[in-house]
């Protein structure tokens, strides 16, 4: 399943038409502990860059980006209860929702694992 990066430190894995979205260990590291999350509600329509979630931390709330357009097929509610997944986990049972993409081709202007580290190495 391929895995790809925005520059505002969101991960998307995409399996056919259907993603998984979160955001990188690097950005829960500058975050600090995250006490709140937010995710898009199911059916909720994205478009690429605009606001999909919030995530609140003991230092600052961030957004959450979409990196691509499609619509939710589901947040993951875990983090409501445990919001602390997202430090612990980030890039796997920290995810935030999961969507359909509607225009795949949208994904050619991400990072992959190696342009994403040399781009925070650079930070």
């Amino acid at each position: 399943m391929p895995r790809y990066y925005t520059e505002e430190h969101e991960w998307i894995d995409v399996d056919g038409d259907v993603a998984t979205v979160g955001i990188t260990d690097y950005a829960q590291g500058q975050l600090g502990d995250i006490v709140f999350v937010e995710v898009p509600d199911t059916g909720a329509e994205l478009s690429q860059g605009g606001d999909a979630a919030v995530v609140e931390s003991v230092k600052a709330a961030s957004d959450v980006y979409a990196p691509v357009d499609g619509t939710v097929t589901e947040g993951n509610a875990q983090l409501e209860e445990d919001p602390a997944l997202v430090n612990s986990d980030p890039e796997g049972e920290g995810w935030f929702f999961r969507m359909t993409l509607s225009d795949k081709s949208q994904l050619d202007g991400l990072m992959n694992a190696a342009a994403y580290k040399a781009y925070c190495d650079d930070l």
